[in-house]
């Protein structure tokens, strides 16, 4: 779609744009040493650019700024991930060698961190069921092929939810199936309900039940924890140190919208695995429509348990908030991992 050259003019401009937070010219993209092209000839790209929607410029400034558009493009087509320094990556490990005590202390600790070594404001998603474990399950019967699934934990809570029996298994075989879950799953974790299930149960089962593995993917249905959060939030003043916020109402706004945890919650549901980048307008939320939203969701065996973000302007460094990201969503689910084996 762009030319090596515009590739590379685009690429000076937003990477001079993220460091002065100033409209960028042709004659300061000039001296740089890896362009080598004349201000004239930079000028007429940035206008072809300024045209396909990649740049924008702001008031009657000489100078540009990325869109929208062009930052995704930055993003997705000429951005590296930034290699974090020794100190970022001595403080980031040091982290996860300490002893904490309680789960809440860990994230809040990781929120911390982050929100210190980006200056963004960093947001976090914990998981309660770390925190929640089984104390009974049993199974109702509606009919011949469908029974209620009754989870109880330790807290007091219960969830509940419909299954499909399989045609093949009977009645008397589930009283069995659930004595097995009772004597081998009371005490566990939910996080570890799905490991502790095909591991320990599967063996379990095939002594005493037939056609085990259409019981055991029906248990692993039933099975399924809901997975409740808790928001964790380090950072949330540190807008008012970015330029582009001088505006005491846009802040404010914002401010706001981190003080109210179903929204902030709404910010990070569907989300797909893997490193999300949200830019400005394409946060469904017009509070942050001048923010991007990097995310990284952290699983412990299979089960996706929390999500990991920084919320910073548009103008952020992402290469190196995602290797931030990256690395801390990787290193959280190796370390909750050891912490409930």
């Amino acid at each position: 779609m762009l030319t090596d050259r515009q590739r590379m003019i685009l690429t000076a401009i937003v990477d001079d744009y993220i460091r002065s937070a100033e409209p960028v010219g042709s004659r300061s993209i000039s001296k740089r040493g890896d362009v080598g092209f004349s201000p004239a000839t930079i000028r007429n790209e940035m206008a072809d650019l300024e045209e396909l929607g990649f740049l924008e410029q702001p008031h009657t400034s000489a100078g540009r700024i990325p869109s929208t558009k062009g930052y995704r493009y930055y993003v997705d087509h000429l951005m590296r991930m930034e290699e974090l320094n020794d100190a970022d990556m001595t403080k980031v490990r040091s982290f996860f060698t300490e002893q904490m005590s309680q789960m809440e202390q860990v994230i809040q600790h990781a929120a911390s961190i982050l929100s210190s070594l980006t200056n963004y404001t960093s947001i976090l998603l914990g998981p309660e069921l770390f925190n929640t474990s089984l104390k009974h399950f049993s199974l109702v019967p509606l009919d011949e092929r469908s029974a209620v699934a009754i989870i109880v934990t330790n807290t007091g809570r219960v969830e509940n939810r419909t299954i499909t029996l399989p045609s093949e298994v009977k009645m008397e075989e589930l009283e069995k199936v659930v004595h097995i879950l009772n004597t081998k799953l009371v005490g566990i974790p939910l996080v570890r309900l799905k490991s502790k299930l095909y591991l320990e149960v599967g063996q379990e089962l095939e002594r005493y039940v037939d056609h085990c593995e259409e019981v055991l993917s029906v248990l692993d249905q039933a099975l399924q924890p809901d997975n409740d959060h808790r928001l964790f939030l380090s950072g949330t003043t540190n807008m008012l140190t970015q330029p582009e916020f001088k505006d005491v109402d846009k802040v404010k706004t914002i401010l706001d919208l981190l003080e109210e945890t179903p929204a902030v919650m709404k910010m990070f549901s569907s989300l797909p695995s893997g490193i999300q980048v949200r830019i400005g307008t394409e946060n469904d939320n017009l509070a942050i429509a001048s923010c991007s939203l990097i995310t990284a969701s952290y699983s412990v065996d299979g089960q996706p348990l929390g999500t990991i973000g920084i919320l910073g302007p548009t103008r952020m460094e992402y290469g190196k908030v995602m290797s931030l990201v990256d690395m801390i969503s990787k290193d959280m689910a190796a370390f909750l991992a050891r912490w409930y084996k």
